[in-house]
């Protein structure tokens, strides 16, 4: 209901927050899940680039059959610290995934 009362500008501006927010969140999952994930100690987090850091072939390994991981190879995501301290409380560990 509250839709009615809010000028259309804002609503089109609360979609794109939104959306945006979900993409985020996606791609914080993807970089989560390579830096933590099981049997991925050879990916590491590279502080002043803001991107994660490994060998060429561990890469080319874990995006054949991890494709959605191929935008962060050679892409920084300067949120990731930010957003795990947002997300990460609420992420299942193994013990209790």
């Amino acid at each position: 209901m509250l839709e009615n009362f809010l000028p259309r500008a804002m609503l089109k501006a609360r979609h794109n927050l939104e959306s945006r927010i979900k993409t985020w969140k996606n791609d914080w999952a993807i970089v989560y899940d390579i830096l933590k994930g099981k049997d991925n100690s050879s990916f590491g987090w590279d502080e002043h680039r803001q991107m994660v850091v490994t060998e060429d072939a561990v890469w080319n390994s874990y995006i054949s059959s991890h494709k959605e991981a191929d935008q962060f190879r050679h892409n920084s995501f300067p949120y990731y610290d930010q957003l795990t301290s947002i997300y990460a409380k609420d992420r299942a560990t193994r013990k209790n995934a």
